[in-house]
Parts: C-alpha cells; structure tokens; sequence
C-alpha cells in the first residue's frame, strides 16, 4: 500500500513538473528497494522550443535573395544583411532583412519566410555606417546577388558585409539536407564564391580543443 501511493505521488509531481521523475519504493520484502520511473510525455511548447535549425531552413519557402528583394521594395536603401531567425518577442522564425537608408538611417525589416511579405520594419542604430560605406564603394554586388552566387553551395540561411580590413566581402552560410553547414566569402567586385578559410581553421580549432 506505501508503495503503491508514493508512486502515484511522484506520478502526480512528474505530471505537474512536465518532466521525467524517478522513485524509490519499498517492496516490502526482502529483496530491498526497487525502483520506479515514470515518465510523462514532453509537452508542446518544448518540441516547439527544440526544433533546430533545419526544420527551421525546411520551413522557409521565401529564399534569402528574395527575402532582400521583398524588403528594399518595402524600404528603400541598401540591405547590408539577412538572417533566418527567430524573432525575439513571438518565437516565429523569419528573414531579418537590415536595410541601410540614404540618410544613414538604417531599418530592420521582417519578412515572412513562408510567402515573402513584409510582417514589419523597425528603426535600428548602428554604430559602423561610415565603415559600411567605404567597403560598398564601387562595390559591384549587391546582398541579393551575393545571396543568389552562394545558394549554388546549399541553402542560405545568411548573408551579411564583412567590412573589415583587407578581406571585404559577403559572407554567407548555407545548410544542406543532411545538416551540414559551411561559410562563404563571395566577392564585392566578382561575386565569385569561395569557401571561409577562417572559418575552417575556427572548427579545426575546436576540434583540437
């Protein structure tokens, strides 16, 4: 009889818990305790919080270039870069779309990944305006044009200007079916698409680690 209401108390506590409870029980006898594990199901919201990030790629019907496309037609500028993503307040996965302006202001534009409309647009501020400048100075590739080189390689899940020192460029990351993730670097002047040696030699680093 104790045996059986400590297991149903420990039930009750998994099931309010929403987790994985383990319990001690005494049998009675002499074999000593044995042990109960009673398991609950995992709720929704934490299938919905473990989704990773290729059922998040799987869900975007709307790609990174058209994503940009659909933002400068909603704000106009310059887009300097675009990221799948999980917006902050909802939790819906969406294409932010940074979009400098002719008066240096810059916009952050929400675009739904699903059919392409523009869900919203915010003021942004951003310390690297002049920076962003000088490295889209002649430059002759746009970010959609950048994103559209680099979906050869997989999907694009990112695009941004790497306006530092000697090696400006865009930067892009795609994903393929099977999971694997790799860095870009796509030229401002050629859009030629070469693979991020940084960031290889980043991974070769943690695997050393």
């Amino acid at each position: 009889m104790k045996r059986n209401i400590v297991i149903a108390a420990v039930t009750a506590a998994a099931l309010i818990g929403g987790g994985t409870a383990t319990a001690l029980a005494t049998t009675g006898d002499d074999d000593g305790p044995a042990r109960q594990t009673a398991n609950t199901r995992v709720s929704d919201d934490d299938r919905r919080d473990d989704r990773d990030d290729a059922e998040q790629v799987a869900d975007a019907d709307v790609t990174a270039a058209e994503a940009i496309a659909s933002a400068l037609k909603h704000t106009s500028g310059t887009a300097v870069s675009a990221e799948l993503d999980d917006e902050d307040d909802s939790g819906k996965t969406v294409w932010q779309v940074d979009v400098l302006a002719g008066d240096d202001t810059w916009r952050s534009v929400s675009v739904d990944p699903s059919s392409g409309k523009v869900l919203g647009a915010h003021k942004d501020d951003e310390d690297d305006t002049a920076q962003v400048r000088a490295a889209l100075k002649g430059s002759a590739v746009t970010a959609e044009e950048a994103a559209k080189a680099a979906a050869g390689k997989g999907v694009v899940t990112s695009v941004d200007l790497d306006d530092d020192g000697k090696g400006q460029a865009w930067e892009a990351e795609t994903r393929k079916q099977d999971g694997t993730e790799q860095d870009w670097k796509i030229g401002l002047d050629t859009a030629k698409v070469t693979a991020d040696r940084s960031d290889t030699q980043d991974d070769t680093d943690d695997d050393q680690d």
